[in-house]
Order: structure tokens, then C-alpha cells, then sequence
């Protein structure tokens, strides 16, 4: 990813991020994914006094980029406070999509902590080939 691509998601995603509501953890994150259309949809964590009925950023953003009939996706950044990569549950969301997906993951400053390819970050992935198909 070129430079001026990779700061343009990242200052989305730091945008984005200030309209996370992380009343709980006070981990606000935000996502800006890239889309092979080169549309680009945020997302931030919204978390619940229900505990598992949150959802993280980068989720968000795939949900809804998948609404608007977007299904290609090129990169995504993300930016918390510290750097913090996506979790196991996110990868495996972005995996659906492809694992050739960049990542870039960036602290509150926007300093890149993290560059790298969702293959890397979520080796063995499970795909949509490792269902079985009906013969």
C-alpha cells in the first residue's frame, strides 16, 4: 500500500475512532476499510453493559461495507490507544473476505505499530473451502 493510501485509513480510522462509546473498557478503537472499489467504510467498538452483546470496530465496518453490497476488501486500519491488532474473532470475520487483506495497525498518535497481511495475523485460517460441499 502506498504511503498516502496508508495515511489516508489511518486518519480515518482516527476519526472514526472518537465516536467509539467504550463506557466500560475506555479502550475506544477505530476501523477504516478499504474497499477494492476504493470506497472507504469506518466502523469503532460500541461496547454494552452486556458484556458479549458488543461488537469491536473492525467488524462494524465490515458489516457495513457487506450491507452496502461491498464484498472485496483491500486494507483495513486500525487505530487504538496503544496499537492494539484486531482480535481473533475480527480476523476471522476479515478472513471470509480474503486473506490477502492489508492490515495496518496504528496507536492514538498514528505511529504504525503493525504492518502486515491478515494471512499473517491468522495463520491456518479457517476458510469458506473448509466447509463440505454436498455432492
Amino acid at each position: 500500500m502506498d504511503t498516502q493510501t496508508r495515511q489516508r485509513l489511518i486518519a480515518a480510522a482516527t476519526a472514526a475512532r472518537a465516536h467509539a462509546y467504550a463506557p466500560y473498557s475506555h479502550y475506544s478503537v477505530g476501523a477504516a476499510l478499504l474497499t477494492r472499489t476504493g470506497k472507504v467504510y469506518t466502523g469503532v467498538n460500541v461496547e454494552n453493559a452486556a458484556f458479549p452483546s458488543g461488537m469491536c470496530a473492525e467488524r462494524v465496518a465490515v458489516f457495513k461495507a457487506v450491507s452496502e453490497g461491498e464484498r472485496s476488501f483491500a486494507a483495513i486500519a486500525v487505530v487504538t490507544e496503544n496499537g492494539g491488532a484486531p482480535c481473533g474473532a475480527c480476523r476471522q470475520v476479515l478472513a471470509e473476505f480474503g486473506l490477502d487483506l492489508e492490515v495496518v495497525v496504528a496507536d492514538r498518535a498514528g505511529r504504525v505499530v503493525l504492518e502486515t497481511t491478515l494471512a499473517d495475523l491468522l495463520p491456518a485460517a479457517f476458510q469458506p473451502d473448509d466447509l463440505p460441499r454436498e455432492e
